[in-house]
């Protein structure tokens, strides 16, 4: 599995987006809203919404908008009628791009989405042009010490992952997404703080670029992260190939 290289991409999203907070919150209330819309408003019984709002608790979400996005998404209140999609397409140098969008209005995102594309010298694609590529995983990482890094692995495989990957005192844990929950809850049942833990899409392979081409292909990733619609951004670009690691210090 193509997996060292997907912390530098995690980092460098999650810098892209933490700086805007209220942006942040949106998206965050949307994945509430599809969660409940698609199994329940009741957290105990629906392991996505439950982990929507601990994602969302996590960057203090107000408790109010909690409550109200679950109530749009049961049709409580009005508002709820948000839409996932996935885009597919390629940027520079042919690197695959995936973005999970989260939208009430296909016919105003859809233009959007392309024209990012279009801009940033890439082109959007038709269903599975780039899926395929890439593997649906649960995603836990975090850093550990030499003490915890035994303990981890015992852990992770007693719950079904996958793979363990240790790299400098960090770990990334892949495991099929219906287990991600149950791992992550045995996390925290041994004090471990998890700093990821989510549903990633994983490249099997990755593209290695130059400088130039790594310096567009970022730039559309930071853009498309940046919409509003835009839950998550995958991508088979190599963020371990020197001209990429260079850009990310």
């Amino acid at each position: 599995m193509a997996g060292h290289s997907h912390w530098a991409g995690i980092k460098h999203k999650k810098a892209a987006v933490d700086s805007k907070r209220s942006k942040l919150w949106s998206k965050l209330s949307k994945a509430i809203i599809v969660a409940a819309k698609l199994g329940g408003g009741d957290p105990a019984a629906n392991a996505r919404l439950r982990n929507a709002i601990l994602d969302a608790k996590a960057v203090s979400l107000p408790k109010d908008n909690i409550e109200r996005a679950i109530k749009k998404g049961t049709g409580e209140l009005d508002g709820g009628n948000v839409e996932e999609i996935l885009y597919e397409g390629y940027g520079p140098g042919g690197v695959a791009v995936m973005c999970e969008i989260m939208t009430d209005n296909r016919n105003r995102t859809a233009p959007e989405i392309r024209k990012i594309f279009d801009v940033h010298g890439g082109n959007l694609g038709g269903t599975n042009c780039v899926a395929y590529l890439f593997e649906r995983k649960g995603l836990i990482a975090f850093d550990a010490t030499a003490e915890q890094e035994e303990r981890a692995m015992e852990i992770a495989m007693e719950h079904g992952a996958d793979d363990v990957q240790i790299e400098s005192g960090r770990i990334e844990i892949f495991t099929a997404p219906e287990h991600l929950t149950e791992i992550a809850d045995a996390f925290e049942q041994a004090k471990i703080p998890l700093d990821i833990k989510e549903i990633s899409r994983i490249p099997q392979t990755t593209v290695d670029v130059d400088t130039e081409t790594a310096q567009r292909v970022l730039k559309l990733l930071e853009t498309l992260e940046d919409h509003d619609d835009v839950q998550s951004v995958a991508t088979n670009l190599n963020f371990s190939h020197p001209a990429v690691h260079e850009l990310l210090q």
